[in-house]
């Protein structure tokens, strides 16, 4: 006699397995997903360690190791690896490895609590090639103050020490006189020497929104000193840090002088006075890192004014 068997109970044992497997496969595509959003977190905690760090470069790599923790704790913390190289200069480049555990959910369920992710960053301490959002307003290279010490390639300005920047009657080491100039300087090459009170008040305020590169700008006219939305704009950036082109050369003469732009500065305006044909500007230099175009080579001057940037 044939005897008949029944197949449900075999169909649900598959059943049963195909679920597991479809649950595991789930959980792994959930957690990992879950981990790759952790390992890009990571990353950006790596980036933002490194560009903190490096703004303490190249003059303290102990300073820039405390960066490197404090920026890392305020980005979800982890264990971090601080190396320190050198590319123009010593010490300038800084070098940050994060790794930290990516905590599971579903893997939990076959032994899976967590994984590593890891990240590495590195970023760069440099002077500048270019500079964005510049004031209009020069300072001669032979500045007193602007030189305190440091080599020729890396003069250190006398930080916050009370400064007078005349502007009324700019004498150059290179020959030629800028009376009347009043110190104001045409920050854009492609419009001429001609350039307007508004646009120069929007300048002091704002600063120049494109890069400015090293070369030979035209003075801007005398008059925009007294002009009432200048001496506005620069009410408003009182007590602010402000970056100033720093000319080594004047040709020309008057308002048609021409500067010849080497460098920047940092400058924090505390008062000025325009009256009649003079002008000054009342402030200390101070060290800045700035928006800007970093210099590979290492020897522009750059008067206490740094860019930093990922490198790697």
């Amino acid at each position: 006699m044939k005897v008949l068997r029944s197949e449900r109970g075999q169909a649900a044992v598959v059943t049963v397995v195909f679920l597991v497997v479809l649950l595991g496969m789930a959980s792994l595509v959930l957690d990992v997903g879950s981990w790759f959003r952790e390992q890009r977190a990571t990353q950006a905690a790596a980036d933002a360690s490194a560009l903190a760090a490096a703004q303490a470069l190249p003059d303290s790599t102990g300073d820039a190791g405390v960066l490197a923790d404090q920026y890392l704790a305020k980005n979800g913390g982890g264990t971090a690896a601080v190396q320190f190289s050198s590319d123009a200069v010593a010490f300038d480049t800084v070098s940050v490895k994060v790794e930290r555990p990516a905590e599971s959910v579903f893997a939990r369920l076959f032994g899976i609590e967590s994984v590593t992710v890891n990240a590495k960053a590195t970023a760069r301490a440099g002077g500048l090639d270019a500079a964005r959002w510049v004031a209009p307003i020069v300072v001669n290279i032979k500045h007193p103050d602007l030189n305190c010490g440091g080599p020729p390639s890396k003069p250190v300005p006398c930080f916050g020490k009370a400064t007078q920047l005349d502007l009324h009657h700019l004498h150059s080491p290179g020959g030629g006189d800028a009376a009347g100039s009043f110190g104001l300087i045409n920050l854009d090459l492609d419009s001429g020497g001609n350039v307007g009170a508004s646009t120069l008040a929007s300048w002091m305020e704002s600063g120049f929104d494109q890069y400015m590169k090293l070369g030979a700008y035209d003075a801007a006219p005398s008059s925009n000193f007294n002009n009432g939305q200048f001496k506005s704009a620069l009410n408003v950036r009182l007590n602010d840090d402000l970056l100033f082109p720093i000319y080594k050369t004047i040709t020309g003469s008057g308002s048609n002088a021409v500067y010849e732009v080497v460098g920047w500065v940092g400058f924090s305006v505390t008062n000025f006075n325009a009256n009649g044909s003079s002008g000054k500007v009342w402030g200390s230099f101070t060290k800045v890192i700035w928006e800007g175009i970093q210099s590979e080579s290492g020897t522009n001057l750059n008067f206490g004014t740094r860019t930093v940037a990922l490198v790697e």
